[in-house]
């Protein structure tokens, strides 16, 4: 027993020894060769956030050699990252040879971008731009953001400012975090700027998009400020005077003017919904320039606080979902008929909406639903009712092939024959040709003439001088078409001897130019104050020629339709919905019982190429 115990004792001795000796090497801090603890991905991830980038390089280097296949090639991937950010592309391009297939998708992504910053920091801009342009980009989240700032880096490395721009401002769209917006944006001035100052030509005119142009202008106006911030003031605030909704208006106010930045709304707003890029762009951002003229010329305690919203980017129901949750209580659009359609099946409107555009007529609309147009079809019925005021029933009408001029017809023909007018013929024109005599003669019943005048001769058997007679029941033609064809069809009516029935069309078929319009004389049609002339048509223009430098807009209808827009928004926004009584530059405006703003134009005819309004003609 004694012996037993003995060895027992001298048993568990040993095992203490090797308990503690195990115990003490576990407790110290350097191991190995090197002198380094064991690689781990905490380890390494500790060193990064240190600033080692090359030793946490190395790190994931050491796990990569510790596994294969794809665990393998994510840890070489992170390795390459990392000696990208130390400035070590010699060791990045050598973990990246490493790296053999197969690779899952998002690694071959992950392989194509460091590649991409692999040209960057060896100084190839040209095979970086190359390369970044066979790489197809994410659909969306951080992959997509990603892609778009290497895109972005890329092209202003490669002096292409306006692709730069372009990633850019998709980048920005994808971003959900108003403070990265703001840094992003701010990245982008600085990129112009840098840009500007190494001399890199930079064409904003070229630029069709005006997101796009307007970021551009800001490259040598930010080169200035910098230089001599007073003296490019001025010019910073005609920038903004031309830009007031621009997603870099907050970025210019602060980093260029030097100003507090702008506080927003907490709650209640305005939105403005009208699609700002895309194939209806164009008509969306000179609606919004008449929106903002209206706006910026109003009184202060007029202009409430606004949010744009882009419906090229999102959907109407989308935008209007998102103004409601930010605290809209107006909303101005959408623009397009379709949308306009989609925000009605939502139903009763809270907030109320503004749309800028007509349901079709025999669509109720919901409760708090306005609706504000410069449709045709109105137009048409204002002509109907301006003939039978002129005490003329009987007539023809001459209208282009096509949906418009059928939905014009329809209107017209309803409105005139409602009220004791008869339409007795009609026809289509087709716009792609310039001569439409069978058409006319067909209308005017010339043929018959002509049909009559052959079986006489042949009764006679003898010649006889002839000229053919047009019908002699109608006391008009209502001719509604685009310009274009107006000034080549009033010349063909002539030649046809119908040059002294009563004509009649839509605004449409008037564009100012003297010249051209000679062609049209005799020609009646009802149009907005903006195109004929007012002393707020006036004003206007005089303002804004001053803030667009160039000339101003032209007479441009849409502009005039967001002027009034906005003047019909601070009406019904402050409850004025039962008196809504507004000279505007589109015409007087009133409101029916069904929420759509009726439209009273002015009448003018074509003498010696220009318009005359019809009440001076008839006092004259």
């Amino acid at each position: 027993m004694p012996n037993m115990g003995w060895s027992c004792l001298r048993w568990i001795g040993r095992w203490t020894a090797v308990v503690a000796a195990v115990l003490t090497l576990t407790a110290c801090p350097s191991l190995g060769p090197r002198g380094e603890a064991p690689p781990s991905v905490d380890r390494a991830r500790t060193l990064d956030r240190s600033g080692d980038y090359a030793g946490a390089a190395r790190v994931y280097e050491s796990l990569a050699a510790q596994n294969t296949g794809t665990q393998q090639n994510e840890y070489l991937l992170l390795a390459a990252r990392q000696y990208l950010r130390a400035r070590q592309p010699d060791n990045a391009a050598r973990v990246l040879a490493s790296i053999v297939p197969p690779l899952a998708p998002e690694q071959a992504f992950e392989r194509q971008m460091l590649g991409v910053e692999l040209a960057l920091a060896r100084n190839q801009p040209a095979e970086a731009w190359q390369q970044i342009s066979t790489i197809q980009q994410p659909a969306s989240g951080p992959a997509a953001i990603r892609y778009l700032a290497l895109r972005q880096r890329v092209a202003f490395a490669t002096n292409r400012a306006e692709d730069g721009v372009r990633s850019a401002i998709a980048r920005q769209r994808l971003i959900t975090n108003p403070d990265e917006r703001m840094q992003a944006r701010s990245e982008l001035l600085a990129q112009l700027r840098d840009a500007n100052e190494r001399g890199v030509r930079v064409e904003p005119r070229a630029a069709t998009d005006p997101i796009v142009r307007g970021w551009l202008e800001l490259a040598s106006l930010a080169a200035a400020a910098a230089r001599n911030p007073t003296t490019a003031t001025p010019e910073i605030e005609a920038w903004r005077a031309r830009y007031p909704t621009h997603p870099a208006n907050d970025v210019v106010r602060t980093e260029l003017l030097g100003l507090p930045p702008e506080q927003r709304a907490a709650a209640t707003h305005v939105a403005l919904l009208l699609p700002l890029s895309g194939r209806n762009g164009a008509a969306g951002v000179t609606v919004r320039d008449g929106f903002m003229t209206a706006y910026y010329t109003s009184p202060t305690s007029q202009r409430p606080p606004l949010r744009v919203y882009d419906t090229a980017e999102i959907s109407a129901a989308e935008a209007i979902a998102r103004a409601r949750a930010e605290g809209a209580d107006f909303i101005v659009g959408p623009l397009m008929r379709d949308e306009v359609m989609a925000a009605a099946d939502l139903g009763d409107a809270n907030p109320p909406i503004l749309a800028l555009n007509f349901l079709p007529f025999d669509r109720p609309a919901p409760a708090g639903f306005y609706q504000f147009a410069l449709s045709p079809e109105e137009e048409a019925r204002a002509v109907a009712r301006k003939i039978l005021q002129d005490q003329r029933r009987r007539g023809v009408a001459i209208v282009p092939e096509g949906e418009w001029g059928a939905r014009v017809l329809a209107a017209f023909r309803q409105e005139l024959e409602a009220n004791g007018g008869v339409l007795l013929g009609e026809v289509a024109l087709d716009s792609t040709r310039k001569d439409w005599a069978p058409e006319i003669t067909q209308v005017l019943r010339l043929s018959e003439s002509q049909a009559r005048h052959k079986r006489l001769e042949s009764l006679l058997g003898t010649r006889l001088q002839f000229e053919p007679r047009r019908r002699t029941d109608i006391d008009f033609i209502f001719a509604p078409s685009p310009a274009s064809t107006a000034r080549l069809l009033r010349p063909q009516l002539r030649f046809h001897f119908a040059g002294d029935v009563a004509t009649y069309a839509t605004s449409d078929a008037f564009e100012p130019d003297p010249r051209a319009n000679e062609d049209m004389e005799g020609l009646m049609f009802p149009d907005m104050p903006w195109m004929l002339g007012s002393a707020l048509a006036d004003s206007v223009r005089a303002v804004a020629q001053e803030a667009w430098p160039s000339g101003g807009p032209r007479r441009n209808r849409l502009y005039a339709f967001g002027f009034d827009a906005f003047r019909l928004t601070v009406a019904l926004r402050g409850g004025n919905t039962h008196s809504v009584n507004i000279d505007g530059l589109t015409g007087r405006l009133t409101l029916d019982p069904e929420g759509r703003v009726q439209r009273e134009l002015a009448w003018a005819e074509v003498k010696n190429g220009q318009t005359r309004p019809l009440e001076i003609l008839a006092a004259q």
